[in-house]
C-alpha cells in the first residue's frame, strides 16, 4: 500500500505540476480575451442567480443548480487550502489566489455554456449533460467523453465522498470526542436522506445549507477581522506587494519568492474552484434556463463566490491573525486556521461549523456529478446502484485512513481536467459565437 500511495505521490507531481498550472489558467485567460470579458457582466449574472426563468425547460431552478455546485466546490480547501498556500508561498499567495478566481470565472461560464447547449433530456424528462456530452455531440469524440466520465464517477468517491467524510469524523474526534464509527453512521444516514430523493432533493437542501454555511463562515471571518482591525490595512498591502517582490523571512511569515507565492496562490486557487475541471456544468446542464448564456452567467458566479470572495477574505484573515499574533505563524495548514479562530470567542466551535457543513455539501454535490457520470457509461440502472454504493463509502470514509484515497483522488481530478480542457479550446468559437448573440448584442432574455 505504502508503494501504491508512493507511485500516486509521484504521479500527482507531474499532473498537478506546472505544466497543468499553466494549462489551466492559460485556458482561464484565454476565453477571458476570447469571449470579451465575461466578468464584466458580474451583476447581471448575481441577478440571473436568484431569478426563475419560468416555462424554461430544466429540473431545477438556476439558483438550485449554482447552490449544488457551490456545495462541492466550497468546501475545507476554501479554509484549510488557503493556510497552506499562506504558510508555503507567503502572503503574495493569496493575491495569486484572487487573480486566479477572477479569470477563472470565464471558464466557468464557459463550462456553464457548453453544458446547455448539448445537454439531452431523457425518456423521463431530465436533463443530461456536461463535458462528456459536449465532447460527443459537439465534437464527436465519443472515447474522450467515456474517459471523463470514467475519471469523473471514479473520483466522486474520492474527493467528493470518502475525504469529506473523514474530514468530518477526524473533526468531531478531536474537537469533542465523538467516536469515528458514531459520526459515521450520522453523516451516513443523512446524506442518504437527502440522495436517495434524486437531484430535486440535493438542489433543495443544497440552497439551503450553501448560504447558511456560507453566511457562518463569513460571520466567523468578519469577528477576526474587526479583533485584528490594526493589521488589516497592513494585511492588504502585504498581500498585494509580496505578490510581485519576495517576501523576506520574518514577522511571522516564511521568504518566498514571486514564483512561490505564484505557484501556490495559482494552485490553491484553481484546485478551490474547480474552474476547468468539469464537474459544475453537470448540474449546470439541468437548470431551467432560456438560452445557455444565462446559465453561463449564472455558473459564472459560483467562481466568484468561492475564490473571489470565501478564499480572499480566508487569506486576509489569516495574514492580519499572523501579524497581531506572530507565535501561530509556525502552524501550518488546518493548525494554522485552528489557532487563528481559537483567538475569538467560540471560535473553534464556529470552525468546526463550518468545516462540517463545508464537508457535508460537498458530498451531496459530488454525488450528483458521480452518478450521472456513471449513468453517461452504463445506462440509468447503473446509476442507482453507484447511488447506494457512494450512501456506503461516506460511512467507509469516516472509519478508515485516507491518504492514499487522497493521491488517487487528486490524479483522477487531473484527469477530468484534461479532456474538459481540450473541449473547452475546441469549441471556443461556439462559445464566442453564442456570447456574441446572447451577450453582447442584447438578446439575454431571448428563448433558444
Amino acid at each position: 500500500m505504502q508503494q501504491i500511495n508512493d507511485f500516486f505521490t509521484l504521479i500527482n507531481d507531474y499532473l498537478w505540476g506546472w505544466p497543468m498550472i499553466v494549462l489551466l489558467l492559460g485556458t482561464h485567460i484565454f476565453l477571458t480575451i476570447r469571449l470579451r470579458f465575461p466578468q464584466r457582466k458580474l451583476l447581471t449574472a448575481l441577478r440571473l442567480s436568484v431569478s426563475r426563468d419560468k416555462g424554461a425547460a430544466g429540473e431545477v431552478s438556476q439558483f438550485g443548480a449554482l447552490a449544488t455546485a457551490l456545495a462541492a466546490t466550497i468546501g475545507t480547501g476554501n479554509i484549510v487550502g488557503v493556510a497552506l498556500a499562506v504558510s508555503t508561498g507567503g502572503p503574495g499567495a493569496v493575491f495569486w489566489c484572487w487573480l486566479c478566481g477572477i479569470f477563472g470565472m470565464a471558464t466557468k461560464y464557459s463550462e456553464g455554456l457548453l453544458a446547455v447547449k448539448y445537454r439531452v433530456q431523457d425518456s423521463d424528462g431530465r436533463m443530461l449533460g456536461g463535458p462528456m456530452y459536449a465532447l460527443e455531440r459537439g465534437l464527436g469524440m465519443k472515447w474522450l467523453a467515456v474517459l471523463f466520465a470514467l475519471f469523473t464517477a471514479l473520483a466522486a468517491f474520492g474527493i467528493g465522498c470518502t475525504v469529506q467524510a473523514n474530514a468530518i469524523s477526524t473533526l468531531s474526534f478531536e474537537t469533542y470526542g465523538a467516536a469515528r464509527w458514531i459520526t459515521g453512521l450520522i453523516i451516513t444516514a443523512l446524506a442518504a436522506a437527502v440522495l436517495l430523493g434524486g437531484v430535486k432533493r440535493i438542489a433543495t437542501v443544497c440552497g439551503a445549507l450553501v448560504p447558511f454555511m456560507a453566511a457562518f463562515y463569513v460571520i466567523g471571518c468578519m469577528a477576526l477581522l474587526i479583533m485584528n482591525r490594526a493589521y488589516v490595512g497592513e494585511a492588504i498591502w502585504l498581500i498585494i506587494t509580496s505578490a510581485f517582490t519576495p517576501t523576506a523571512a520574518g514577522g511571522g511569515f516564511v521568504g518566498a519568492s514571486v514564483m512561490i507565492a505564484a505557484r501556490y496562490g495559482i494552485a490553491r486557487g484553481l484546485f478551490s474552484n474547480e474552474s476547468g475541471m468539469g464537474s459544475a456544468p453537470i448540474i449546470a446542464a439541468a437548470a431551467k434556463t432560456r438560452n445557455p448564456v444565462r446559465q453561463a452567467l449564472v455558473s459564472s458566479t459560483g467562481t466568484f463566490w468561492d475564490t473571489v470572495v470565501i478564499c480572499a477574505i480566508t487569506g486576509i484573515v489569516l495574514v492580519s491573525s499572523i501579524l497581531a499574533y506572530p507565535e501561530i505563524s509556525s502552524a501550518d495548514g488546518a493548525t494554522l486556521t485552528k489557532a487563528a479562530f481559537a483567538k475569538i470567542p467560540l471560535g473553534p466551535h464556529v470552525l468546526a461549523v463550518a468545516i462540517l457543513t463545508f464537508a457535508l455539501s460537498t458530498i451531496l454535490g459530488w454525488s450528483y456529478y458521480g452518478e450521472r457520470a456513471m449513468e453517461y457509461l452504463a445506462g440509468k440502472r447503473s446509476a442507482r446502484y453507484y447511488r447506494w454504493a457512494y450512501v456506503f463509502a461516506v460511512f467507509l470514509g469516516s472509519v478508515v485512513g485516507l491518504e492514499i484515497i487522497w493521491n488517487i483522488a487528486d490524479s483522477l481530478n487531473a484527469l477530468m481536467a484534461l479532456p474538459n480542457l481540450v473541449c473547452l479550446l475546441l469549441l471556443s468559437k461556439t462559445l464566442a459565437h453564442d456570447t456574441k448573440k446572447y451577450l453582447w448584442e442584447g438578446n439575454i432574455d431571448e428563448t433558444e
